[in-house]
């Protein structure tokens, strides 16, 4: 689709998603559910890809930029955490005093090798230049990955050897409370030090994940999102058949 209609369409689901029937209530089988000001489990156990088994909320002392994926993914989650290592390298901000990153694997087959590995390859991305300690890659049963997952309203569903997801990144305040959901698998560095800066002054910053929700589809075989053009034409037309009925009974009264 040209570039322009795209941005196009969007602008006119921004402008009027708020007058037509919300489809938020929908049960989300796939996808994200901002929850913001929830807290984090702080009891939730996992094990780090040194081995040690930590509790969630003695690794959350700073603003957290936190990624729900599966390491073996061979989808978005690549992509995502490449973007991940790049952003957090750019944001202008100083890892450990004030921010660190967490990465938790929603997949319970998944080991602290397998995570110890990705985070060496992730590292080396960036040369090295972040951190070790400050990006704290974890795994889990699935148990207390279910505590998070639902915490965060994050939900996924296993599709033969693979799980079909969403993409983003939340922020974190020191007191484990959702702050902000950062959608995608693109990041701005100026959008991520706002949602770091937000969460440390234990602010909650919705988005615009409903309209997200509303004008665009979750692509299980594409793994990426687009743009629902038969939900946004039929809704702007509804919308415009209601205008003119409105009219039509204004002018008749009048």
């Amino acid at each position: 689709m040209n570039m322009k209609l795209k941005i196009l369409f969007t602008i006119l689901c921004v402008v009027c998603l708020p007058l037509i029937v919300d489809a938020s209530d929908d049960q989300i089988e796939v996808g994200i559910d901002e929850k913001l000001g929830a807290i984090l489990p702080q009891d939730a156990q996992f094990v780090t890809s040194e081995g040690d088994i930590v509790l969630l909320g003695e690794l959350i002392d700073t603003p957290v930029l936190l990624s729900l994926v599966y390491y073996e993914c061979p989808g978005i989650c690549s992509p995502l955490l490449t973007e991940l290592a790049w952003v957090a390298n750019k944001v202008d901000l100083e890892p450990g005093t004030d921010f660190k990153v967490i990465s938790l694997s929603f997949d319970h087959e998944e080991t602290p090798e397998v995570a110890a590995k990705w985070k060496t390859n992730y590292l080396e991305s960036v040369g090295n230049k972040f951190p070790a300690e400050d990006w704290i890659f974890l795994t889990g049963d699935s148990a207390n990955i279910k505590k998070v997952t639902d915490a965060a309203g994050f939900y996924f569903k296993p599709s033969r050897d693979e799980f079909v997801h969403a993409g983003s990144i939340i922020s974190v305040s020191p007191e484990s409370k959702i702050s902000r959901y950062l959608f995608g698998t693109k990041f701005n560095p100026f959008d991520v030090k706002m949602a770091l800066l937000d969460a440390e002054a234990g602010k909650t910053k919705p988005t615009i994940a409903k309209v997200l929700q509303f004008c665009f589809s979750f692509d299980p075989e594409g793994r990426t999102y687009t743009l629902n053009i038969t939900r946004i034409v039929g809704s702007i037309m509804l919308l415009g058949v209601g205008l003119f009925v409105v009219f039509l009974i204004r002018k008749k009264k009048s």
